[in-house]
């Protein structure tokens, strides 16, 4: 497929919809629609002829990224370890910003990992900067562990991540990155997070389940996305109901 020039952005203003006009919808409370439950290691299921292209995140000279390829992630990767969890991703302090409001959900992403204890001494983000350079995030076990805020994934996705690899995820953080629709959270089957380095150009392909380090010329196959990958791919769990008629599409 042909390189697109287009930068890949999340709509944080659509994630409300109205039920029969009575109920509304909000993608802070997954209570209000049952959806079927998703298992974060879920049975692959292959992608329909209908399905839109899966975005590409390319890590630039500029914090932003670009939809290259229909199922390939590329960029320059952040390395973190073991037990990373949510006050580490996204401090409460700052849980008072609201995604729904653009300028606040640009806001949240400017603060992604700023919870990281000094040992790592390659900043995320920038001083100074809205976004990370780091499209990719590579992590060990537990990966997003503790509360069940969905700021979490919603900072990464505002930050400019595509992807998260770790080795396991808090089952919280799992679904709720599958119901905001804001990361990809993939699962390694050996310890990637020991093999690879903050900095280090990688890329990702959803439809081989294969992540390729090019700066070591290493290859590590990834657990399938599975039934996750449909609902990611429309934009969360409403989107995804939207999309399939499970919820009305909202009227003009």
């Amino acid at each position: 497929m042909a390189a697109s020039s287009s930068t890949f952005t999340r709509n944080p203003t659509s994630i409300a919809t109205s039920f029969n006009s009575k109920l509304s919808l909000s993608l802070f409370s997954p209570r209000s629609i049952k959806l079927p439950y998703i298992h974060p290691q879920p049975i692959i299921k292959p992608l329909g002829s209908h399905a839109r292209p899966l975005p590409v995140l390319r890590a630039t000279a500029t914090p932003s990224a670009e939809s290259t390829n229909a199922t390939t992630f590329h960029g320059i990767c952040y390395v973190v370890g073991d037990n990373i969890d949510t006050d580490q991703i996204i401090p409460a302090e700052y849980l008072t910003l609201v995604p729904s409001n653009p300028a606040e959900y640009e806001k949240l992403g400017s603060y992604a990992l700023i919870g990281l204890p000094a040992s790592y001494e390659t900043r995320f983000i920038e001083p100074n900067e809205m976004k990370t350079k780091y499209s990719i995030v590579i992590g060990g076990d537990n990966f997003g562990c503790g509360s069940s805020r969905e700021h979490a994934p919603v900072s990464l996705g505002a930050a400019g991540v595509a992807a998260v690899v770790a080795e396991s995820y808090a089952r919280i953080f799992f679904r709720n990155s599958v119901s905001t629709g804001e990361i990809y959270p993939l699962e390694s089957e050996v310890r990637i997070c020991e093999e690879c380095k903050t900095g280090d150009v990688v890329t990702i392909e959803l439809a081989e389940s294969r992540l390729i380090n090019h700066t070591t010329g290493k290859e590590y196959k990834l657990k399938p996305i599975g039934d996750a990958g449909p609902v990611i791919e429309a934009g969360g769990i409403f989107a995804y109901a939207r999309k399939t008629g499970m919820i009305p599409l909202q009227s003009g």
